[in-house]
């Protein structure tokens, strides 16, 4: 009888993932951590389903994207996941695909375009994540007065308006918190030291800043740095609460030199192939945000454990 369940759960298995047999993928880029697993977890997810993907990475240009999947129209693929590098510009393009019957799905950023012209989106809820960190911050300074340094993503992507908007939800109230600089560090660790540099500089050597909140933990390793080279201790001098929770800042939280991230799990490819196969085989149509979950972590939930068991998942 097992072997039984266990054939039938293969051919039907096997049938699913006929059904897309061509997925063109357009990723940002490489700019973090994050994003490198991403891309190594959708690679997985298309082998593992018998998915010839055709990846294109867009070096962090809209105009790449764009030119990527009018290639993949032009070339029939049977779908297309997109990582959107900005939230704006996609309307055209998008409604290219619709017009060739091409179900695209959003992978872990939003566009400013009709829902009509995607099939679904897969991500984390953006402005939870950074209000969960503000919140973790109002505890963790306890009604001490606290001046806040934020190194922001890249300038109009979706991560970086959600991530600024939730953070100052989450510390909204706390009179005692203020962010007194902010700026882009496009979501890459050299940025994040370089923009750090410059906070440090503008604030007393950093000795007026309380905390950074960095929209993702590879400019928050850039600013540890930046911090250790400016003779202070990350994690003590200057409190660090950022997102995504890539292996390195666990390494940083197990030294003492982080002290909190978000997680934003980099599996979005595997949710998204499973909406296409319920709507290839039937039309069935998905939610248009399927959300995935996020998680809080600190240095009391054993960062080198959690290092350990991140480490080999493409970061």
């Amino acid at each position: 009888m097992k072997h039984l369940l266990t054939t039938t759960a293969f051919l039907a298995f096997s049938a699913s993932a006929a059904l897309a047999q061509t997925v063109g993928f357009s990723q940002i880029g490489s700019e973090s951590g994050w994003r490198a697993a991403e891309t190594t977890l959708t690679k997985q997810q298309a082998e593992e389903r018998g998915i010839d993907l055709k990846f294109s990475d867009a070096q962090q240009k809209q105009e790449n994207q764009i030119a990527a999947i009018r290639s993949f129209i032009a070339q029939g693929v049977d779908a297309i996941l997109l990582a959107p590098v900005v939230a704006t510009g996609w309307d055209s393009v998008l409604e290219e695909a619709k017009e060739a019957e091409i179900p695209v799905v959003l992978l872990d950023r939003q566009v400013d375009s009709d829902k009509s012209l995607y099939l679904t989106a897969v991500g984390s809820d953006l402005v939870h994540e950074g209000e969960v960190a503000g919140k973790w911050l109002v505890d963790a300074v306890s009604g001490e007065e606290c001046r806040v340094v934020e190194l922001q993503g890249t300038t109009g992507s979706s991560p970086a308006i959600d991530r600024k908007t939730g953070f100052e939800k989450g510390i909204e109230g706390a009179d005692n918190i203020e962010i007194v600089r902010s700026q882009t560090g496009d979501f890459t660790r050299a940025q994040g030291k370089e923009v750090m540099e410059s906070f440090l500089q503008a604030e007393n050597g950093g000795k007026d800043i309380c905390a950074l909140y960095a929209h993702n933990d590879d400019m928050a390793v850039g600013a540890i740095q930046a911090i250790k080279e400016a003779g202070l201790k990350p994690g003590e001098d200057i409190l660090i609460v950022s997102i995504d929770a890539v292996p390195d800042i666990f390494q940083a939280m197990a030294a003492g030199e982080a002290n909190a991230t978000v997680e934003l799990t980099p599996n979005m490819a595997g949710p998204a192939f499973d909406a296409l196969d319920a709507y290839l085989a039937d039309g069935t149509e998905p939610e248009k945000f399927i959300q995935t979950e996020s998680k809080l972590y600190t240095q009391d939930d054993d960062p080198a454990g959690e290092y350990e068991r991140r480490k080999g998942l493409g970061y």
